[in-house]
């Protein structure tokens, strides 16, 4: 890949300040600086049993696909990065780049991925040792379906293409046919994760008013419904299959209200935060009303791009490594909650904040800031024993890898 002018070079760093005894490093150095050149096509492989992820809660890096999507020979090049920087898995949120065909047709993007390239990024991930997690959203977040005018009617709000409306009949058959076809495609995936997050204006259309009218103006009942209601629908679909969905929707929610819904029974949640500073108590607070409600399991969720502003630019490095050593200071807490299993962490990575908004940091841009998270994360919070590798001084940027080995030529650690 030539890096062109866009990755120009600063002021030359002092030789002292070397890589050496580390894949992860000279795979990412590699990674900008070899040129593109032909690889092999990936053989394969008949039907294999689900991957195992690495001891301990596993680590997914989520591509967003709703905006810039990777092409396929990109992903040729990030999926090997991705494994020998410690993570397990990706979580692919597929949104309008699925192929899909029939009824659904409409739904795809002009640049939509091809059955072919569908098989090809399974059998890359494979190869790879990526555990591959199919994400549809089934309720909010549905701008690339509802902004077509054959679905405006299913619309929760007539002005919004965000959100599903509920009550309608032709809403569940429409998410059930987008959830089926991509299962289909996925006959290995041992999680299915089906979003459910910020379903803006809930509770406003006219057949949401009556039902709330009979139902004692439940708002979060409501939400519950339509969320049992898919999980049943994937877990019957497909035996062994689990579901995970984002926890935002259920904050509110009584633990004794989700455990009358039998939600956590068939879906695991995703704890969600992104913030530099996160409030780490408020986190516990929400594993315990989890746990209250009977959930076995759960996620979490970080960001390693995407989630620091709409038309973000570049990473901020230091924003994104403090979120993900509060992470680990929560994961550390686990102990105080043996009955319930953290299953791994989502590192998101945001294309768009929505189908319509302009694109934050592209994803080229926020590799850097994911290999020094996915470390942050396998290693730990750094001890003093980490190397310092500066790419560009001039712009004061310096990526943490923690190497367990010494620093060079009497550099030290500073974080």
């Amino acid at each position: 890949m030539d890096p062109g002018t866009f990755w120009h070079p600063g002021p030359k760093v002092k030789e002292a300040v070397t890589v050496h005894k580390s894949e992860d490093i000279n795979s990412l150095f590699n990674l900008a600086q070899k040129p593109e050149v032909p690889e092999p096509p990936v053989k394969k492989e008949a039907g294999t049993a689900p991957l195992e992820t690495s001891k301990g809660p596993a680590r997914i890096v989520h591509l967003d696909l709703k905006g810039a999507a990777p092409k396929v020979k990109y992903m040729k090049q990030i999926f090997p990065l991705f494994s020998s920087l410690g993570a397990d898995g990706v979580l692919l949120e597929y949104e309008d780049m699925f192929p899909y065909h029939g009824n659904l047709t409409i739904l795809r993007s002009p640049y939509a991925y091809s059955m072919e390239d569908i098989e090809e990024i399974k059998s890359l991930a494979k190869l790879n040792k990526l555990e591959l997690i199919p994400l549809v959203q089934v309720f909010g977040h549905l701008e690339f379906v509802l902004k077509h005018e054959r679905y405006f009617h299913l619309r929760e709000v007539r002005a919004f293409p965000n959100s599903l409306n509920p009550h309608h009949p032709g809403s569940v058959a429409l998410v059930k046919d987008m959830v089926s076809q991509v299962m289909d495609c996925h006959p290995d995936a041992r999680w299915f994760h089906m979003g459910a997050d910020e379903v803006r204006g809930l509770g406003e259309s006219q057949d949401s008013k009556n039902w709330l009218h009979s139902n004692k103006g439940d708002v979060g009942k409501m939400f519950l419904n339509h969320a049992v209601s898919l999980a049943r629908f994937i877990t019957e679909r497909r035996s062994g299959v689990r579901v995970i969905l984002w926890d935002d929707m259920l904050r509110k929610i009584s633990p004794a209200t989700i455990k009358e819904s039998g939600l956590q029974d068939l879906a695991s949640p995703t704890i969600w935060n992104y913030l530099k500073k996160m409030d780490t108590d408020g986190i516990g607070t929400l594993i315990s009303r989890y746990h209250e409600a009977g959930f076995k399991g759960i996620w979490f969720a970080s960001a390693f791009k995407g989630g620091t502003g709409i038309d973000q630019r570049w990473t901020p490095l230091d924003y994104q490594l403090q979120n993900h050593l509060s992470w680990i200071k929560v994961m550390n807490s686990m102990t105080k909650y043996p009955s319930i299993t953290l299953h791994g962490i989502l590192l998101t990575g945001w294309q768009r904040f929505e189908h319509h908004t302009v694109l934050c940091e592209l994803l080229p841009v926020g590799i850097p800031s994911l290999a020094m998270c996915l470390q942050s994360l396998k290693h730990g919070k750094c001890q003093g024993n980490c190397k310092i590798v500066t790419f560009s001084r001039g712009a004061n940027l310096c990526y943490l890898f923690y190497l367990h080995s010494a620093v060079d030529d009497g550099d030290t650690c500073t974080c």
